[in-house]
């Protein structure tokens, strides 16, 4: 009995001891922490939707930002590619010029060598140079002259004006005065003091002229008009010419009549 009393609590005490320990982890174990609620997917994409569009937009003003960068460059190239275009386009314009011509100066300078032997040619008189044959063979030399210097001026492209007989322009002719010609119609070349040039398409030196007037008018198509018929006797019909020079006569009679009132 002894022995079963004595093992008895023994067998006893570590059970007590167990129900202790397992309130006392009971009461000190920490409870478990509420899991947090998930939120709902609409609520979830609206977080998310700022964070997204802020690297869109940006996206965007890149973009639009790199077409006009784009558009300037390309404008920009376009126009030195047509100033390049411009500047060679007048660099070959000029080289033709220069060629066609560079030689203005020393052309115009030649023609008065050219003038002063035609001058010399016609101061000597056809009689003296059949009679005595120096002067012939000098008249004949001067002329060989004259005939191979205007031979190679044509050859670099100066060429001689044709002006009489022609209507007077103002592009070629040089007016010097006025000859009263009822047999030429009014504007028509009929003298020519100095011989007037071109060196290709440009005027060298313009032909120093006379003009006719008094004649009947030249026809607008640049073909001469008909001779003029005998003038009519006073007692004839007047014409609008004479008609609007009397009455610019009437007009400035009246004129002086009122300032001697005045």
């Amino acid at each position: 009995m002894s022995e079963e009393t004595q093992k008895t609590p023994e067998t006893e005490i570590p059970e007590a001891e167990e129900s202790e320990a397992e309130t006392e982890i009971e009461a000190g174990a920490p409870e478990a922490p509420d899991e947090e609620v998930e939120p709902v997917p609409e609520e979830a994409a609206a977080e998310e939707a700022p964070e997204e569009a802020a690297p869109a937009a940006n996206l965007v003003q890149t973009y639009e930002e790199l077409q006009a960068e784009v558009a300037d460059l390309k404008d920009k190239l376009l126009r030195a590619l047509a100033e390049t275009e411009n500047v060679r386009r007048r660099a070959a314009r000029d080289r033709q010029d220069a060629a066609k011509y560079g030689i203005a100066g020393f052309a115009r300078e030649m023609l008065s060598v050219a003038d002063n032997l035609r001058r010399a040619l016609e101061h000597v008189d056809a009689g003296v140079r059949t009679e005595n044959e120096a002067i012939e063979s000098l008249a004949s030399g001067v002329e060989m002259t004259e005939r191979a210097m205007l031979a190679a001026l044509e050859r670099f492209g100066v060429k001689p004006i044709e002006a009489l007989g022609t209507k007077f322009d103002h592009n070629l002719h040089e007016a010097m005065f006025e000859i009263e010609d009822p047999s030429q119609p009014t504007g028509t070349v009929v003298q020519e003091l100095e011989k007037g040039y071109v060196l290709e398409d440009r005027l060298l030196r313009p032909s120093r002229v006379g003009v006719s007037k008094g004649g009947p008018a030249a026809n607008g198509n640049g073909k001469k008009a008909e001779p003029a018929e005998d003038a009519p006797s006073g007692k004839g019909p007047r014409t609008a010419y004479e008609k609007q020079s009397d009455a610019q006569s009437d007009s400035s009679g009246k004129g002086g009549q009122f300032d001697e009132k005045l």
